[in-house]
């Protein structure tokens, strides 16, 4: 016997399939009566699910029923799909890309891995993609990924990203020894993926591949990949390291006159590298548009021989003790490669050297470009007479970082608002109208005396946390400011505020509500901190600078916004 469906489920297949009856006159794909008179007066479902009864009683397939449309055929490699233009389909095969690797050993690109098997010209598309940027996380990877491309010495050609900033041996039970016997990733091996990937312009590295970096690959690395532009050697501080870049710049007399055509060099922390080493190299890169120079030991004699045809866009100089702050600032403001910068970091550790002292912030702020998104001056000697200066600046920075500025509260407020001592109410009309208003989304308040108690920022007199100060979303404190503020948890939500921690540092954010928010009926576009200056990074206040557009992480985003 035929086991009937409940009536309920009867009902709702009665009702899809009159709501279905439209298709023949909405979709192309059916025409005319190709769709079989049974669909029609289709009933419940048979007892294996696989069929409808008709309203005579005799059962149909539905196999048979799809079986029975006609759709477009197309030959192989022909439908509409496959004749894209390559550029749109690598604009959208790039959306099923991964810039970070999964955790542990998940599985990556599992859909990229699926476009290679639909079609033969997919498969060649998506090999563009799959092979444009090579993300290697450890050396099982990295070994699986040379002896590909030494089979298939093609696809090496089509890597352009080689990014081994997520390299480490941590996790898989092996010492730094260890993992130099391991003769999957070595100086042999590694030079060996070089020369198979001729065409790459993108390589990041970091202190994990220290050991591994011999004077032969830093050789290959700036003077035999002509399409190297972007290199990241970020905290590389290891001794032999320190010899082989050595013997790269100053050893090799033939290669030493030689142009280096990279445009984004990072060597954040690598503060044991010679200056000698580090002006041999600066002055012979005439492309240059970011640099990182972080806690090295650059001179202002090796970034006076940046050639005047450098373009910097991007240039951090932070806890560099071995440059002096009236010849940074000179260099700033009479260089022709920095007339257009948008990222300047001169932070220093005022526990052991000031870069920036009263007289050298007067000659260098009023003359920052305008083209300056972001400016970090922590611990330089900020006083009373600079706020006119900051004041100025502030209308098209939108990142300010002045940690331990000799500041009082009113200094601070009168970035985001005229405090006019004026006692005639139109002079005080006409201040106001004159008035441009602030475009800071991020201020670093680190270590200012005036700001030491949290409660200040909930009194009248502080303007920080209200509507004045917008469009400022987030404020860094110190961990002992954070830790206060998260103790009033309760009143800094009220004002739609809240403290995060991160690594050393921590922030206090205004919390908006995603796609917009709204205060008293006024709705507002939230502000996803996405900037083309910071190539891929959405939060504010990064201290390290990113040479590869994508997501960040791994050690990168350790450098960048977990520590100071």
């Amino acid at each position: 016997m035929r086991a009937q469906a409940p009536q309920q489920n009867t009902n709702l297949i009665s009702q899809r399939t009159r709501q279905s009856q439209g298709w023949r006159e909405e979709n192309h794909y059916f025409q005319g009566n190709d769709l079989p008179a049974a669909f029609y007066g289709a009933g419940p479902l048979d007892h294996h699910g696989m069929g409808f009864e008709h309203a005579s009683g005799k059962p149909f397939d539905i196999l048979s029923l799809v079986n029975s449309i006609r759709c477009p055929t197309y030959a192989a490699g022909d439908s509409r799909f496959e004749r894209l233009p390559v550029e749109i389909h690598d604009q959208i095969f790039a959306h099923l890309a991964l810039d970070t690797p999964p955790a542990e050993y998940t599985p990556r690109n599992e859909d990229l891995i699926a476009c290679l098997l639909a079609s033969k010209t997919l498969y060649l598309r998506t090999l563009r993609t799959l092979y444009s940027r090579v993300t290697l996380p450890h050396s099982l990877v990295f070994a699986k990924f040379l002896r590909q491309i030494t089979t298939h010495p093609e696809a090496g050609r089509l890597v352009k990203c080689l990014d081994l900033s997520h390299f480490t041996s941590l996790g898989l039970g092996r010492t730094s020894r260890f993992n130099l016997e391991i003769p999957n990733f070595t100086r042999d091996t590694f030079f060996q993926c070089l020369s198979l990937t001729p065409n790459i312009r993108e390589l990041l590295l970091q202190e994990h591949t220290e050991d591994d970096l011999s004077p032969e690959i830093l050789k290959k690395v700036f003077y035999g990949l002509p399409r190297l532009r972007a290199l990241d050697l970020c905290a590389a501080a290891s001794r032999s390291f320190v010899n082989a870049f050595a013997s790269a710049m100053l050893n090799a007399s033939y290669l030493s006159a030689q142009t280096v055509y990279i445009e984004r060099l990072s060597l954040h922390e690598c503060f044991t590298l010679e200056s000698s080493a580090l002006e041999s190299l600066l002055s012979r890169m005439p492309g240059l548009t970011h640099l990182d120079l972080c806690h090295t030991r650059v001179t202002n004699t090796a970034l006076a021989s940046i050639p005047a045809s450098a373009h910097l866009s991007h240039l951090n100089l932070a806890r560099c003790s071995t440059i002096k702050g009236d010849k940074t600032a000179e260099f700033l403001t009479n260089h022709p490669a920095c007339s257009s910068l948008v990222y300047l970091n001169l932070a220093s550790d005022i526990t052991r050297n000031r870069l920036l002292w009263e007289t050298d912030l007067t000659a260098l702020l009023p003359r920052l470009p305008r083209s300056l998104r972001s400016l970090n001056i922590n611990g330089a000697k900020i006083a009373l007479q600079h706020v006119i200066y900051l004041q100025a600046v502030s209308k098209h920075l939108e990142e300010l970082s002045m940690a331990h500025a000799d500041l009082t509260l009113q200094n601070i407020n009168s970035l985001f608002y005229p405090t006019s001592t004026l006692d005639n109410l139109e002079e005080i009309a006409g201040a106001m109208a004159e008035w441009i208003p602030s475009t800071l989304k991020y201020i670093d308040l680190t270590g200012i005396t005036a700001m030491k108690d949290p409660g200040t920022l909930f009194t009248r007199s502080c303007l920080l946390l209200g509507r004045t100060s917008e469009p400022l979303q987030v404020i860094e404190f110190g961990e002992s400011v954070i830790a206060q503020l998260k103790n009033t948890k309760p009143t800094g939500e009220r004002l739609g505020w809240k403290a995060f921690e991160l690594g050393r540092r921590g922030w206090y954010a205004r919390q908006l509500q995603s796609p917009q928010w709204s205060i008293n009926g006024d709705a507002r576009y939230v502000d996803d901190g996405i900037r083309s200056w910071k190539m891929g990074a959405s939060w504010w206040g990064m201290r390290k600078i990113p040479v590869s557009r994508g997501e960040v992480g791994g050690l990168y985003a350790s450098y960048m916004f977990k520590r100071q």
